[in-house]
């Protein structure tokens, strides 16, 4: 029987899946390795105690990504602790360089997929790092009903016309040499994921002093 061309797709997306996967699970296996033989020779050193721990993070939000090739109801929410949550995406942001201040209320209980919110949280740091932002602020607070966390950045402001259009699939605004060097998938995809999450995700402001987004979500 012939097949269709999305039952190609599917059967195809099922087997690049799994063998992303099991190139993961040797790069997870490998920070095990590399972690065990620090500690039995008695090797402290906290910056690549903190670089395997941004690894493994990064790890798991890649293989949460890899598992909606195979399922469309791949959102696994849990209560998690905001400041927590907010702490672990700067950490694991601080690879692509800038400098960031993160101010999060304490004991701000919110129900997400912990992975598909920490890649948005770090695909939004990281663009701002890649407009050229040296200054990124990071605010979390909460009330009875609403936590929102305020992302700024100095970074080169989103032109006022290309607003409106920043979270279309396709549209990018990275250039190199003229030329869009983007996929326009980053702001769409982290849209996508924080309202299946009943979060929202907004641009707030962008001119010459600063670019700010804002997402809003309901507390625990």
């Amino acid at each position: 029987m012939t097949q269709t061309s999305s039952e190609l797709i599917f059967q195809q997306s099922r087997c690049i899946s799994h063998e992303l996967r099991n190139h993961l699970s040797i790069c997870e296996l490998y920070c095990e390795i590399i972690k065990k033989n620090l500690d039995k020779s008695g090797i402290e050193n906290d910056s690549v105690n903190n670089a395997l721990k941004c690894i493994k993070r990064s790890l798991k939000i890649m293989g949460n990504s890899i598992l909606d090739l195979k399922s469309l109801d791949n959102l696994k929410p849990g209560k998690y602790d905001l400041k927590q949550l907010m702490d672990e995406a700067v950490e694991t942001s601080k690879v692509y360089g800038g400098r960031f201040t993160c101010s999060a209320q304490k004991n701000v209980q919110v129900y997400v997929d912990e992975n598909k919110f920490l890649g948005c949280i770090v695909n939004i740091l990281k663009n701002a790092v890649e407009a050229g932002a040296d200054k990124i602020r990071i605010t979390a607070s909460a009330d009875r009903e609403y936590a929102r966390i305020n992302i700024s950045n100095n970074g080169t402001p989103i032109l006022p016309e290309k607003q409106r259009e920043i979270f279309n699939e396709g549209f990018t605004t990275k250039q190199s040499g003229g030329v869009p060097s983007g996929r326009g998938l980053g702001l769409f995809i982290c849209k996508n994921n924080l309202a299946a999450l009943n979060a929202e995700l907004k641009l707030i402001k962008s001119d010459k002093k600063s670019t700010e987004f804002e997402i809003t979500l309901p507390v625990s």
